[in-house]
């Protein structure tokens, strides 16, 4: 596993589709309840990464891969979202995510964000601070392990074959 947190999700009745299971957007609500919990836990050393942010700036999803590896069905006890950093790159980052049972001997699914700090006056990202990488650090682990890669067309330039 990786070196982030572990957040419990109550599955909620509405959260149940005519499937009979989660709904694959109730993931991404899922997947956002786990990254406001981490930017607002509290760092070593005191604050947050919500801090470090400041007013001035803020984060936008640039992207979200989510691979579905087993339903949910309604219940009463939670699954877990267990999140983490994987990639710091200029002025943005990356949280990987598995939907686990507590001792994660079940994956419901794997899934990736990519982050962009953005400034709030121009709406154009802005590079991370040396504050804020290592605020990322200190949750950073592996990449996600996805099962199934989607096929990517090849590029081509006109004109070429």
């Amino acid at each position: 596993m990786a070196s982030g947190i572990q957040i419990s999700q109550q599955i909620r009745f509405g959260d149940i589709d005519s499937y009979d299971h989660v709904n694959n957007v109730v993931f991404l609500q899922y997947l956002e309840d786990a990254r406001v919990q981490l930017t607002y836990s509290e760092l070593p050393g005191g604050g947050t990464f919500q801090d470090l942010v400041g007013q001035d700036l803020f984060t936008l999803v640039g992207r979200n891969e989510i691979e579905y590896l087993a339903p949910i069905s309604f219940r009463p006890k939670p699954i877990y979202v267990n999140i983490w950093i994987t990639n710091i790159g200029g002025s943005s980052f990356d949280f990987g995510y598995t939907v686990t049972e507590a001792d994660t001997s079940v994956i419901y699914a794997q899934a990736a964000t990519s982050m962009v700090l953005v400034s709030r006056s121009t709406g154009r990202p802005v590079r991370l601070t040396d504050p804020q990488r290592s605020a990322l650090e200190a949750w950073r682990g592996d990449p996600v392990p996805f099962k199934r890669s989607p096929a990517r067309p090849a590029a081509t330039i006109e004109g070429t074959h």
